[in-house]
């Protein structure tokens, strides 16, 4: 990555033209080949870009850059006050915390969240079509299947309902009832939950770490 700080003024041709005057600016020009002008009270979003493919010709004081479609994106240099450049090497990704199989293994050690008494099955329960993330008994002994997301949406529900209907099958199993737990619950996921008689759980996450759980509901 190239970071250039440098007075400039940017004009931009191509379906519209706009024009940006002289200021001090921040120049991005990635790896990929884009190339973006930054501001200093914008946040992420830049003031202008071109995104790759496009190609940067040097000439003087000033840059072109041109993409495939023939639109320009000139950059006068007036003054360049920094210019360096970087290698990033392949980034590895952004890693959520409180990802799906996190909150599967908290839940896992704290099945009290969902009930009094309630003890684990296992966890990664299999079936026929996957397994279900974690397969456990209520206070009274009945098996409760549990299906955990990030975000509960109307599939996740549709995912739980077919994991039940399998292990309905199952005369040591059944009758077994669903809960849909998950950091938030769609509206429309929790109408069809209610209306095919599955729970459903808004895990939070620092709470399942062990701060406070008074707001872990089960409805």
């Amino acid at each position: 990555m190239r970071l250039v700080i440098a007075r400039c003024s940017v004009d931009y041709a191509g379906r519209l033209s706009a024009h940006l005057p002289s200021a001090t600016r921040l120049i991005l020009v990635k790896a990929d080949g884009s190339v973006s002008i930054h501001a200093d009270d914008r946040a992420y979003k830049p003031l202008n870009w071109m995104s790759p493919p496009c190609a940067l010709k040097e000439a003087d004081s000033t840059w072109t850059v041109t993409n495939k479609a023939g639109e320009k994106l000139i950059i006068t240099l007036e003054e360049v006050l920094h210019d360096s450049s970087h290698e990033l090497g392949v980034d590895p990704g952004l890693v959520k915390d409180g990802v799906e199989a996190h909150l599967q293994e908290l839940l896992a050690d704290r099945m009290e969240v969902l009930g009094s008494g309630w003890q684990l099955i296992r966890r990664e329960y299999p079936t026929a079509i996957g397994p279900v993330d974690i397969l456990c008994r209520d206070s009274d002994g009945a098996t409760v299947a549990v299906e955990i997301k990030r975000r509960g949406e109307i599939d996740g529900v549709e995912q739980l309902t077919r994991y039940l209907e399998l292990l309905n099958r199952d005369p040591l199993l059944a009758p077994v009832k669903g809960v849909f737990a998950a950091q938030e619950i769609k509206p429309q996921a929790r109408v069809l939950a209610t209306d095919r008689g599955i729970g459903c759980v808004v895990l939070d996450y620092d709470e399942l770490r062990g701060i406070d759980d008074d707001k872990l509901k089960l409805f």
